[in-house]
């Protein structure tokens, strides 16, 4: 069975992205990066929300072929490009065009299904990140396995909440880690599918 991994970044009071949705006062150093690249090592699919997939392919299928980006962006942008993806929204045409047109839509109606079929099969991880709105209602729906917390070092007074529309979810802490040279602190805990 394939896992369901949130991999998320906040700030110490909770926010995944200041007001509006801005990403600018987030702790986005090499340590976030190297963690990501992680991660994404270990996927076998990704799993976006509209807004978070618009801006990834905006983004990312440029900075492998980018000399003046460090490695580990450029590495980051190959396995975005080449993982399969699947995305999530009722807003989005279909067919998708554009970069990363070869991803596969689903209309929220389905997605439940459609996610928990994807964690039946044989595989590696189903990675989410950023798709707060996606992800936490997976949460409350049971699909989510684990969520990794990144927790940077500001406090961004006001924002996106990370945890805006979750129910009740049993956690279990797996792993706490700090890393040399960031003051960014990994939580990561497994969900307690009898509490989800």
């Amino acid at each position: 069975m394939a896992k369901l991994i949130v991999s998320t970044l906040v700030s110490l009071d909770g926010f995944c992205a200041g007001e509006g949705g801005d990403l600018a006062g987030m702790p986005m150093d090499e340590v976030f990066n190297r963690y990501n690249l992680e991660r994404l090592e270990a996927a076998g699919h990704l799993l976006f929300g509209a807004t978070t997939f618009a801006m990834f392919r905006a983004f990312w299928p440029g900075v492998a072929d980018n000399p003046e980006a460090p490695e580990t962006l450029r590495e980051i942008s190959r396995l975005n490009t080449a993982l399969p993806k699947l995305v999530v929204s009722d807003s989005l045409p279909q067919p998708l065009t554009g970069g990363w047109s070869d991803a596969e839509l689903v209309r929220r109606a389905v997605a439940n299904e459609r996610i928990a079929a994807l964690r039946q099969g044989q595989g590696s991880d189903i990675l989410v990140f950023g798709s707060h709105v996606l992800w936490n209602g997976l949460l409350t729906a049971g699909l989510v396995d684990e969520i990794h917390v990144l927790v940077g070092n500001v406090l961004l007074g006001r924002g996106v909440p990370a945890f805006e529309h979750a129910g009740p979810a049993g956690l279990q802490r797996l792993e706490m880690r700090t890393f040399d040279g960031s003051d960014t602190v990994l939580l990561r805990y497994g969900v307690s599918p009898a509490a989800a």
